[in-house]
């Protein structure tokens, strides 16, 4: 354990919890941002994740004598975002079984007793790609996270749209690919959505664990049909200058080059976006899975030089 001197001030650190739909990513950083410690924490009860995720941070602070200047949470959702709401930091009505209403900035804030900041996951991981990684310098950009569920995030010139709320892009609807017109999709809200037919739980539902899908599997070219066309959607709406596709799904070996040739066909000629133009635009997240919580670290920085504080 640290030693802290007799009359001096604990250090101040950085929290940080990438709150996904499967697994809370949980960090502990200096006031740079630099990482000190990190634990994955399995997704079950509220009560167990968040209790898991206290302990996580109450230990690591302990052994080294720190204090938490401010915990930065990026959530899945629907989630309350707007910091002027009573209900900032709660999740809404989601998919995720037993975890609507959950209030997260409120538990966690009694749990440490520190200031908390929360944005979506994927709002924490496009701001984490435009300060790090594949968005870095760009004046717009679109962050699409195709895990367990799928949401986006979207910035422009006058920062993340949509605020005081966040964009529910994973229920837009999509043309159904010929192949796969008897299923009825995941979404408990509206079946056969975006997240309902491409999420990773849509895959699992059809084919089983994805992980072990082969390459050559028609499962992909209907995955790239759908995920072509969120990508073509973002593009005839915001005009991002970069698309980072994100989530656990888009590890699957050959399907980038599916969505970038699916996107093309499906915008025939218009724009005159070369082959090279769609590789440039439709990228992966240089901080791979770990943007979401690098994007919630950097909230807590944010709030802690802005001399904000949370819930």
């Amino acid at each position: 354990m640290t030693q802290v001197a007799p009359g001096a001030a604990p250090v101040s650190l950085l929290g940080g919890i990438d709150a996904g739909g499967t697994t809370f990513k949980c960090a502990l950083a200096d006031l740079s941002g630099h990482l000190l410690d990190t634990r994955r924490i399995p997704v079950t009860s509220p009560e167990d994740t968040i209790g898991a995720c206290l302990g996580f941070l109450r230990e690591s602070l302990t052994k080294r004598g720190a204090r938490l200047a401010c915990l930065g949470i990026a959530s899945f959702g629907p989630v309350d975002v707007d910091p002027a709401s009573p209900d900032y930091g709660t999740l809404l009505a989601t998919p995720k079984s037993g975890w609507s209403g959950t209030r997260l900035t409120q538990r966690f804030f009694t749990g440490l007793g520190s200031p908390v900041v929360l944005d979506t996951d994927v709002n924490g991981a496009l701001l984490a790609e435009r300060e790090l990684g594949a968005a870095k310098g760009m004046r717009s950009a679109a962050y699409v996270t195709i895990g367990t569920g799928i949401g986006a995030g979207l910035y422009g010139p006058g920062g993340f749209l949509s605020k005081p709320t966040h964009p529910e892009f994973g229920h837009i609807r999509v043309e159904r690919h010929p192949d796969d017109l008897a299923f009825a999709g995941v979404c408990p809200f509206h079946g056969a959505c975006l997240e309902g037919l491409a999420s990773a739980a849509a895959l699992v539902r059809r084919y089983g664990d994805p992980a072990i899908l082969p390459r050559e599997h028609p499962a992909w070219d209907i995955e790239a049909f759908y995920l072509a066309q969120a990508c073509l959607a973002l593009t005839l709406t915001a005009r991002p200058e970069r698309i980072l596709l994100g989530g656990g799904v888009m590890q699957a070996d050959g399907l980038m080059p599916k969505v970038r040739s699916a996107f093309a066909a499906l915008l025939n000629g218009y724009l005159e976006l070369s082959d090279a133009d769609i590789e440039t635009l439709i990228q992966r997240p240089a901080l791979g899975d770990d943007a979401g919580m690098i994007g919630a670290v950097t909230l807590a920085r944010q709030a802690v030089n802005a001399g904000n504080g949370g819930a």
